[in-house]
């Protein structure tokens, strides 16, 4: 059975989204989770997918443009993450969207989907985002894994990463890793 590796960037004061949606205090969108070698598929929710489609577009496609949303070329790993991307198989849980421009694109509108994903053979799952997509495979029990990314610093405000969670969660600490800038990713098992 595959597993399901949720990702994010996290504001140490635990907000994936500033207040007005404001993502200027990440730096870049790249891998600093350590996924991609270990995922041949990708999930997001239906409110994050038109941006990320959006965004991930336009890198493949203009390695050197100035990208929406940040106004910056993107980083080499970002566009490293931009060629996967366009390769790997995606699925969109989403009850309104019907249709992705973005090949190797499905839309699903239960987790009964997902969870038929996670029981094919196959490597890992990556669970891309938003939080509320993230917060609903945890809720039933789906997510293996947790992989945080946390930059150091406080919002005070935004939207939360695990506002949608109805019950507590335990935790495994796997691994904490420095990266770059006072970055610290954090690994955790998610106990059944």
């Amino acid at each position: 059975m595959r597993e399901i590796i949720a990702a994010l960037q996290v504001s140490v004061d635990g907000f994936i989204e500033g207040p007005g949606g404001a993502i200027d205090w990440i730096e870049a969108w790249e891998d600093p989770f350590e996924v991609m070698p270990e995922v041949d598929m990708l999930a997001l929710g239906g409110r994050m997918y038109p941006g990320y489609e959006e965004y991930w577009s336009a890198v493949h496609g203009d390695p050197n443009g100035i990208l929406p949303f940040t106004g910056r070329t993107p980083t080499p790993a970002e566009v490293a993450y931009a060629d996967f991307a366009a390769q790997t198989p995606h699925v969109v849980l989403s009850s309104t969207l019907t249709q992705a421009r973005w090949p190797h694109t499905r839309i699903v509108s239960s987790l009964d989907a997902i969870r038929q994903l996670k029981e094919q053979p196959g490597r890992s799952i990556h669970a891309v985002g938003g939080a509320s997509f993230v917060s609903s495979p945890i809720n039933h029990a789906l997510v293996d894994e947790l992989r945080l990314v946390v930059i150091p610093i406080a919002l005070g405000q935004g939207k939360a990463l695990f506002q949608a969670l109805h019950q507590r969660q335990q935790l495994h600490h796997l691994e904490v890793k420095r990266l770059a800038g006072d970055v610290v990713r954090l690994v955790y098992r998610l106990r059944r």
